[in-house]
């Protein structure tokens, strides 16, 4: 697996300075940077907001869900940090903007590590240029499939020591992984490196409430890099095999220890998609 991509010195500072880059594709749209938009960041491309229009026009709570998402991203790292978790590694993290890991979870310790990965060149540059200078952050491209590339990269390895409990992340990813490559297997693989009293945080988008529009959401999400899939409840909670569920248990994005805001209070009813945090067992060996 490459190294963790750099900008060179003197790039302008910007998503837009990734254009132009060789071996970079901009001109079709990604997950990651789809994302972006729809939290309402700037680290998007031309490409990215075409395509995440046509999804918000046919369903309009999309970023209310993704929102959400980051929300629930947030109070599991609050949660993983308040466990004594001292070291996070966020797979298919995207760009790490508007309310990152590193940022939420430092503020209940400034020495906690992170390492974002995500397959997509864009994102994985950017977040390198935005994460530069930072010791105790990086930022490096790898697929979630490709298991020992992302557990043996010289970048992981710098900061995360896999003898002591990790926080993995799966936040909204493995829906763009397909049946074929097992997501449940994948996850296992990941479990199987970690540390005992490790937590695994993880959403995951469900074909509950989405009937009508799943299918045409799902086609144009071909038309990305990331095609996307919409998968059962019991299918999500088969991903939690060798964690113990923390209280609530698998539970909506917004149900999962909410923070009992006005707008959480608004979104409960309206969004879906499935999330939980668990923890490996102590007794279970690796």
């Amino acid at each position: 697996m490459e190294s963790s991509p750099r900008v060179a010195p003197g790039t302008p500072r910007g998503i837009e300075a990734i254009e132009g880059i060789e071996g970079i594709d901009t001109s079709r749209a990604s997950a990651a940077r789809m994302y972006d938009y729809y939290l309402g960041g700037t680290h998007h491309l031309p490409a990215d907001v075409e395509l995440a229009r046509q999804v918000v026009e046919l369903l309009p709570e999309t970023p209310l869900i993704m929102r959400a998402n980051r929300a629930f991203l947030q109070r599991a790292v609050r949660y993983c940090a308040g466990a004594g978790i001292r070291q996070f590694l966020d797979i298919g993290s995207g760009i790490p903007t508007q309310g990152p890991v590193h940022e939420v979870a430092r503020a209940s310790d400034p020495g906690i590590k992170v390492v974002y990965v995500d397959n997509d060149d864009a994102a994985a540059l950017h977040a390198a240029e935005l994460l530069a200078g930072d010791p105790l952050s990086e930022a490096v491209q790898g697929d979630l499939r490709d298991v020992d590339g992302v557990l043996g990269h010289p970048g992981v390895r710098r900061l995360i020591d896999f003898d002591e409990p990790v926080a993995l992340l799966f936040l909204s990813v493995l829906q763009f992984i397909p049946d074929e490559d097992d997501p449940r297997a994948l996850v296992a693989r990941y479990r199987d490196a970690l540390a005992p009293g490790s937590h695994l945080a993880l959403s995951h988008a469900t074909d509950e409430g989405l009937t009508a529009q799943a299918p045409e959401i799902t086609e144009i999400y071909s038309r990305s890099a990331n095609p996307i899939r919409y998968r059962s409840r019991d299918f999500v909670l088969g991903l939690f095999d060798g964690f113990d569920l923390v209280r609530p248990g698998l539970a909506k994005l917004m149900e999962w220890r909410p923070d009992g805001t006005p707008e959480e209070r608004e979104l409960a009813a309206r969004v879906h998609g499935a999330a939980g945090v668990g923890v490996k067992p102590r007794s279970t060996s690796r």
